[in-house]
């Protein structure tokens, strides 16, 4: 059976709800990054860069949530876009941007908003300001289409979801507000019962939910590291 290494984070979330709407069988592993799971041994030898999801199916070890979600979309047939040279390239190319784009800068602006050590101006400005940017792309882009490649659900839409569900943590209160397409695919996506089993699966194991030393270390060990 697949094993599926998760915690309740947008990333993990996203590879639930792929898990859940595909009905594949697998065995949920929790991994507490607050209490520094991601780094130890055994996870390392799955995934040396020390960050959840990842998956082992047989032989088969895979992590990053974008390719997760491309190899079970490649394995199973489902949740993919015509088999056409244009499709294929709006599929990989959206599946990068939320990869390279969505993720790195709605989490650095969780980051700096929530848990910097120091509050400052330009880091928070900086990563508010591409998050918003990078909303604005998605919601231009829904605002044409149902979703993200057209009229059918795929895993794009599911990329989009595991961060999109978040924006005002992103951003701050009042952030749908000039992302009204980007919240009519996400309210969609969240009412479908995959979905809500998918946010519910972090509730089969107690996370440590306290940000104390040891969490602050396990999630940001740069914070103890002296720059030479």
């Amino acid at each position: 059976m697949l094993k599926f290494y998760y915690s309740g984070a947008p990333n993990p979330t996203k590879i639930a709800l792929f898990l859940e709407e595909a009905g594949l069988p697998y065995d949920p592993i929790p991994v507490d990054t607050r209490k520094g799971d991601q780094h130890k041994p055994e996870f390392l030898a799955i995934n040396p860069n020390a960050k959840v999801p990842a998956i082992v199916d047989g032989d088969a070890v895979v992590f990053d949530s974008s390719a997760i979600l491309l190899y079970l979309a490649e394995k199973t047939g489902k949740f993919l876009p015509a088999k056409t040279d244009k499709a294929r390239g709006e599929l990989l190319s959206w599946m990068f941007f939320v990869s390279s784009g969505v993720g790195p800068y709605f989490g650095q602006s969780v980051h700096f908003r929530n848990y910097a050590p120091e509050k400052l101006p330009y880091a928070i400005n900086r990563y508010a300001f591409e998050a918003r940017r990078h909303a604005g792309i998605l919601d231009a882009r829904l605002g044409k289409r149902k979703y993200m490649l057209g009229d059918s659900y795929t895993i794009v839409d599911m990329n989009v979801w595991g961060w999109a569900r978040l924006l005002p943590n992103v951003l701050g209160d009042g952030a749908w507000d000039k992302f009204k397409n980007l919240k009519r695919l996400t309210d969609e996506i969240s009412a479908r019962p995959a979905a809500q089993r998918a946010q519910t699966l972090k509730n089969r194991h107690t996370f440590k939910t306290e940000m104390d030393q040891e969490a602050l270390n396990a999630m940001f060990p740069h914070l103890k590291e002296k720059v030479a």
